[in-house]
């Protein structure tokens, strides 16, 4: 009853209960020219790009060079975000057969992270072999970069509504209009119940990745040992923890009666745990022969050019800077501007004086000629 009066009133209240605290979430953070533009879009965004800022500065601590390596960023975000909504429209083809201009359509949600990644990483993969970027490095930056966007974009499916789990009666349980009248249409046998509190799935998950990062990044600044081991430490990471978090959900993806992502889990960091401490085995077994790629003469040669291409694209820079100054250095100085203006004032003075001197000696020249001919008219002898 409580619940069916909040979803009456407004859908968009979100309430935790324990917490004592009611907001109003409202998918839709402002429209442009009748264009709505979603919260869950904003969040998106904010999150690739904070992970882009950050791959950029620790590029140079992997042995990247930023201007071949950012080509091989753009390609995976274009392929991370193709990938994503593959792979959620594939299992969920039954809505979307009907009217396929919707697939496009990604403001309101519907991206399978699992796709996204396995998008951004083959795209991504083809774009570094074309610009010569070592992939196993790219990937360890990318898993770090990986971490950010989720923990960021996890929220923009609480702006949703989305991405939560059964009943809880737990600190953080939530609920909402909107969340309710979803669970009255798909959970009509009343395992889960649409009046009571439910996890906060995306919430979980979105601490989970950053925990993963904090780890992570302190794992690739002090105790990486090979390349590639922070992209397979990540997806032992992730996967454990959306193992066990997509247990609890109740809007999952589903072949058949297994949950997706759950299977994906498991074969992912089962793989990924196998090639961790193969290559752990392989660095020990190497000892000193072992080189990061950071530590290697390719990288550094390819740094050095890099560093060489800036330097060349300051001094000329600096050089047109330089020249288009003394261009306009005599419009600048007001010493030099003031002088200008007193010579021209004189050159002005000068010529409006030899014209008036011309102007009066002309005037008495012909007054005297006519004071002549009046004299000569004036005297008739005079002839």
């Amino acid at each position: 009853m409580i619940c069916s009066l909040i979803h009456a009133v407004d859908p968009n209240l979100i309430r935790f209960p324990r917490l004592g605290l009611e907001l109003t979430v409202k998918s839709t953070a402002f429209t442009v020219f009748g264009f709505s533009v979603t919260w869950y879009g904003i969040l998106i965004t904010i999150g690739m790009m904070l992970a882009m800022i950050y791959a950029f500065r620790r590029m140079r601590s992997f042995g990247l060079d930023t201007d071949r390596a950012l080509d091989g960023i753009i390609g995976g975000v274009i392929g991370g975000i193709i990938g994503a909504r593959l792979y959620y429209v594939i299992f969920h083809w039954d809505s979307y057969a009907g009217d396929w201009k919707t697939i496009f359509n990604i403001r309101n949600g519907g991206l399978a992270i699992y796709g996204g990644i396995i998008g951004a990483l083959l795209v991504g993969s083809v774009v570094c072999k074309l610009r010569k970027v070592r992939l196993l490095p790219m990937f360890d930056i990318a898993a770090l970069g990986f971490l950010i966007g989720q923990c960021i974009g996890r929220w923009g499916n609480f702006t949703n509504h989305e991405a939560f789990g059964s009943n809880t009666d737990g600190l953080f349980g939530m609920t909402s209009g909107k969340i309710q009248s979803w669970i009255e249409r798909n959970y009509t046998d009343g395992s889960v119940i649409a009046d009571q509190p439910v996890h906060p799935c995306f919430f979980y998950e979105s601490m989970w990745c950053l925990l993963g990062f904090i780890l992570l990044h302190i794992i690739s600044k002090k105790w990486r040992k090979f390349d590639g081991q922070i992209f397979l430490m990540y997806v032992i990471w992730y996967g454990s923890g959306r193992f066990f978090i997509e247990a609890l959900r109740t809007d999952s993806l589903y072949a058949g009666t297994l949950k997706i992502s759950q299977v994906v889990a498991v074969i992912s960091v089962t793989a990924a745990l196998v090639l961790l401490l193969i290559g752990l085995a392989r660095t020990k077994r190497l000892g000193t022969d072992y080189q990061l790629y950071v530590d290697t003469e390719e990288s550094k040669r390819l740094l050095a050019e890099s560093d060489a291409r800036e330097l060349e694209w300051q001094e000329r820079h600096s050089k047109k800077t330089i020249a288009a100054d003394e261009d306009s250095t005599h419009v600048l100085i007001p010493e030099e501007a003031a002088e200008k203006a007193e010579e021209t004032a004189a050159d002005i003075a000068e010529q409006a004086a030899d014209a008036v001197s011309e102007t009066v000696t002309g005037a008495a020249e012909a007054v005297q000629d006519a004071a002549a001919e009046i004299a000569d008219a004036a005297d008739p002898d005079a002839e």
